[in-house]
């Protein structure tokens, strides 16, 4: 006797490799086996509607009184379901205007995270008009290269209560450059790495049974050190500019670096720019709390006559910014498995990474020594022509420059 779980016994090893037309022709051969409650039988266990199944009982009819079958379309043209997005083509705005205030980070970023869930997104987008499912919103989301990701290794610190209000205030400050077409750029140094025959983690193409060979323990070579890298990425022209250290990473460091991409790479960009905007994390050399970080930055305003506003991300978000996935991250998967035998190869793995969505680096080994534990006063800090911003003005301020 032919009952629904001997029907999906035989079904479910075949649907994974049929499409969606001999899917239906299956049910419907099945359905004319059985007789009479065939259909809705075959229905019930393969999950297809009656109507599918009775029009392709007429489908396989005409395909036996065809002498030489010929190929078809797995549907005819113009049949099934019109997209949402053609019948709706505002949803897709809409969406991304609910998202993006929420969204952490800059808005252009193509790796970005939301704060609200798919089914209030569903229910917001429904008080606008339009009729779509959560489900409906999570395919939409990840079609516009959303991710929504888990917290794991993302607690750096206590969370901020006015977390989201300094995104969106970043938010508000990228859009306001990019209209007025000045330099937005993410700054961050990356993890030191050490320079030898070291293993990388990785795999690269090479002849079978041939690997590069590499030291068995990975104590640093005093000879060679280490690279400290420390980049700049131009959110807008999505350029970036990367400085190798050889010494400490301070925060002079970082104001050279920057300094060297206005030179090599921004004032060409940006010409006509009278405003840059940094966006940083909230510690480490270019820290919110560091003095010396403030006094590097009067002195780049001074020389390159732009006024500089600074917005630091809150606490425990530093693995949020832009330049951790849009450069350090292609930097990494461009040295897979490549030792970081010199300086020279660090440099020049670093200044040939691109994307396919056209990033392109420049880099550069600075040789340059510098001092750390370099205090300064509270006079030195007085003297500063800086403006705090109304809204968390230790985050958010600009540095204007002084006449010299």
């Amino acid at each position: 006797m032919v009952t629904k779980e001997s029907i999906q016994r035989k079904y479910k090893p075949l649907r994974k490799i049929m499409d969606e037309k001999m899917r239906r022709l299956w049910a419907a051969g099945e359905a004319e086996a059985i007789g009479w409650g065939g259909v809705s039988l075959v229905a019930e266990a393969t999950g297809h509607s009656r109507t599918t199944i009775t029009a392709a009982i007429k489908e396989l009819s005409k395909l036996r009184r065809e002498r030489k079958p010929q190929k078809t379309r797995v549907r005819q043209p113009g049949s099934g379901r019109k997209r949402l997005t053609y019948k709706d083509p505002k949803v897709i705005e809409d969406l991304q205007k609910l998202v993006e205030p929420f969204t952490r980070g800059d808005p252009q970023s193509p790796l970005r995270w939301t704060c609200k869930s798919t089914r209030k997104l569903s229910q917001e987008l429904k008080k606008k008009g339009h009729n779509i499912g959560w489900v409906k919103v999570v395919e939409l989301l990840h079609e516009l290269n959303y991710s929504l990701q888990s917290n794991r290794k993302a607690n750096e610190g206590s969370s901020h209560p006015d977390r989201n209000a300094q995104f969106e205030y970043i938010n508000k400050q990228t859009k306001k450059f990019q209209i007025k077409g000045n330099p937005i750029i993410s700054v961050d140094a990356k993890k030191k790495e050490r320079i030898g025959d070291f293993k990388n983690e990785g795999k690269e193409w090479r002849p079978k049974g041939q690997p590069e060979k590499v030291r068995i323990y990975d104590f640093e070579d005093k000879e060679l050190g280490k690279g400290l890298p420390y980049g700049v990425y131009d959110i807008t022209a999505n350029k970036g500019w990367v400085s190798v250290g050889i010494d400490h990473d301070t925060a002079e460091f970082a104001g050279e670096t920057i300094k060297r991409w206005w030179r090599k790479m921004g004032s060409l960009e940006y010409p006509n720019a009278n405003e840059l905007l940094i966006i940083a994390d909230g510690g480490g050399s270019n820290g919110s709390r560091s003095r010396l970080w403030k006094v590097v930055l009067q002195k780049l305003a001074n020389e390159t006559g732009l006024n500089i506003s600074i917005c630091h991300f809150p606490p425990g978000t530093s693995k949020w910014n832009k330049i951790e996935h849009r450069m350090f991250s292609s930097i990494t998967q461009n040295w897979r498995g490549k030792p970081l035998v010199s300086r020279e190869v660090l440099v020049n793995l670093i200044g040939n990474t691109t994307t396919i969505n056209g990033l392109k680096i420049k880099a550069q080994l600075d040789k340059k020594k510098y001092n750390t534990g370099i205090k300064i006063s509270d006079k030195e800090l007085d003297n500063l022509n800086i403006e705090m911003d109304s809204f968390h003005g230790e985050w958010n301020y600009k540095i204007i420059p002084k006449q010299i």
